[in-house]
């Protein structure tokens, strides 16, 4: 399991200190796209996807509390004035107003921060949503650790926040290619969806290690096979996981990458089928707390089922998070490229 090693828990509140200049490295913390060295990349898949789709259905309408440009629903809003919605700093009352329009027979995408919708507007969700198993899909930006303005904007606990909630199918993508295949199936979906949403330019990784790869609702991907390891991972850790595992053919590590972009309901005969292979480690990496989210899921559904493999988690761990730049926080806590190898090589 990831952890801060130096963490105390007892120790008295400090003032955050800014990076000083040439300390760790500049992030635009708000809309940074993640690094992905030698991958292309899409500018606002969703944006571009939504429209696309938005063209073949006009039942589709867009929602956004103050945040087009930081959701890529701008690019929607241009294509379609008239069924764009700008609702101000007030999420609840956009979850609110997205539950009306999906009674009228619209299908609403509603875009905040993922902080936002998980701990601001969970109530109006439950209440007006999920109860109503209604079609409105919340997508989100900035989920995990994928800002670092610090615990005010890093929703590093909201897929165990929705989790318990029913109704609610959860989506953690991994780069475009899964955002842009994802929006036609969750519109399709007729319940409410909760998706993490890279924003931004973001990058086109799965089909450089699995050229056949396509995003399947509620169906988990073996993207590369491996004898000594399984990783069981969503949302940009799959994309971590696939770097790190062909850095570790170099040490002769041979490691599978299992891709779960949907969170619920968890693909459980997938897992079972390539966690029961015996003689491997499995891992499951995720950017979300070690807390309720995917590694949890995988670890129940594992045990209830009588498959005991040795297992780790690679997450971030149960406190508030530092803020500062992406590459130093992620190394910080263990959900780096570098980090899942080092990870691995000490349990291997």
């Amino acid at each position: 399991m990831s952890t801060a090693q130096n963490y105390d828990p007892h120790r008295k509140w400090e003032p955050r200190q800014a990076p000083k200049p040439g300390e760790g490295g500049r992030t635009s913390a708000m809309i940074a796209s993640l690094a992905a060295e030698g991958y292309d990349t899409v500018s606002a898949p969703f944006g571009h996807a939504l429209v696309e789709e938005a063209k073949k259905n006009d039942r589709i309408v867009g929602l956004t509390a103050d945040l087009a440009k930081y959701t890529d629903l701008h690019i929607f809003g241009e294509a379609f004035p008239d069924r764009f919605y700008q609702m101000g700093m007030a999420e609840q009352v956009m979850i609110s107003a997205a539950a009306g329009m999906a009674r009228e027979g619209f299908i609403p995408f509603a875009t905040t921060y993922a902080v936002f919708a998980s701990r601001r507007a969970y109530d109006f969700i439950a209440m007006a949503i999920a109860e109503e198993y209604l079609p409105v899909k919340i997508v989100c930006a900035l989920p995990g650790l994928s800002t670092g303005y610090g615990p005010s904007h890093q929703a590093t606990e909201d897929i165990a926040i929705f989790r318990g909630l029913p109704n609610l199918t959860i989506v953690d993508p991994c780069d475009a290619i899964d955002v842009m295949e994802a929006v036609p199936a969750i519109t399709a979906h007729p319940g409410p969806v909760y998706m993490r949403l890279p924003r931004g330019k973001v990058p086109s990784v799965i089909r450089d290690h699995c050229p056949d790869y396509k995003f399947e609702l509620g169906k988990a991907k073996l993207l590369r096979d491996g004898t000594d390891a399984l990783l069981v991972t969503s949302g940009f850790m799959t994309m971590r996981a696939l770097d790190a595992a062909k850095e570790l053919e170099a040490d002769n590590i041979s490691v599978a990458v299992l891709h779960c972009p949907t969170i619920k309901p968890l693909d459980q005969e997938t897992i079972l089928r390539e966690a029961g292979k015996s003689g491997r480690l499995v891992v499951t990496a995720e950017n979300h707390t070690v807390v309720g989210g995917l590694g949890e899921a995988v670890a129940s559904t594992l045990l209830t089922n009588g498959v005991t493999p040795p297992f780790k988690m690679i997450g971030l761990p149960d406190q508030f998070l530092d803020a500062g730049a992406l590459p130093s926080l992620h190394d910080r806590y263990g959900i780096s490229t570098a980090a899942i190898k080092d990870q691995l090589r000490g349990w291997l």
